[in-house]
């Protein structure tokens, strides 16, 4: 039952999405269908795991979800007061890179927030509804995020790289002393919106050179497995 009253929620928010983004804005619908699906998923949920005995064990989840976003981003520099970290299930799958959590503005989610799992760095928060919000994966061929070389110190920029479920790193200098293994964090945004400094990236995985041995660029395997994500950690 469950997974049918789902199914259509989501070909109900597919089509919404498609007027929207090509025929004309619903932001009111796009709002309401948000606290519809968002609303609709948690109370399916709640009573799925009251049936199930794992109500309990999903609250551990999302409270370890919080501790671990702390950790996370322990380093960020902090100017409004304690880091807050919301947990959500990735309830479904939008247009390109980008997903569906079931938390939103109800919950405490705004736009341009870091969003993070167990792992490392996911996305960020580009949309947020009264019950659920939508998240850019860092996969995304538009994302962009600005990085630093753990160690080296070596900053550059991070974009996603189209079907490859990896990340391109394109270093500032091009004698940075980058080789793989090199872990890669996040260089921080101004007010820590959208990202905070210091949430792992991933890891180096290959390093591109001219003949002349300067670094161009390096290909980045993401900490957080994007095409494996159930509980996220969304970070005000």
């Amino acid at each position: 039952m469950r997974a049918w009253l789902s199914f259509v929620l989501v070909v109900l928010a597919a089509a919404l999405v498609g007027v929207d983004r090509y025929w004309v804005p619903l932001t009111p619908l796009r709002t309401a269908g948000s606290l519809v699906y968002g609303t609709a998923e948690r109370a399916l949920g709640s009573v799925a795991r009251l049936w199930t005995g794992t109500d309990r064990v999903d609250a551990l989840e999302r409270e370890n979800a919080g501790l671990r976003a702390s950790l996370l981003t322990a380093s960020a520099p902090v100017t409004t007061g304690k880091v807050a970290g919301i947990a959500a299930h990735v309830v479904g799958f939008g247009q390109g890179q980008s997903l569906t959590i079931d938390a939103g503005a109800a919950q405490g989610v705004t736009r341009d927030v870091t969003v993070v799992n167990a792992d490392g760095l996911v996305g960020k928060v580009t949309w947020a509804g009264p019950s659920s919000a939508t998240v850019a994966l860092i996969t995304d061929a538009s994302s962009s995020v600005g990085a630093r070389v753990a160690g080296s110190g070596e900053l550059g920029l991070v974009n996603g790289m189209p079907g490859q479920g990896r990340l391109r790193l394109r270093l500032f200098s091009p004698d940075a002393p980058v080789k793989a293994g090199d872990r890669v964090v996040t260089l921080g945004s101004e007010g820590g919106r959208p990202y905070r400094a210091g949430v792992l990236i991933g890891s180096v995985v290959e390093v591109s050179s001219d003949p002349a041995g300067a670094v161009l660029e390096a290909v980045v395997r993401p900490a957080a497995r994007v095409s494996a994500l159930d509980l996220v950690t969304v970070v005000g």
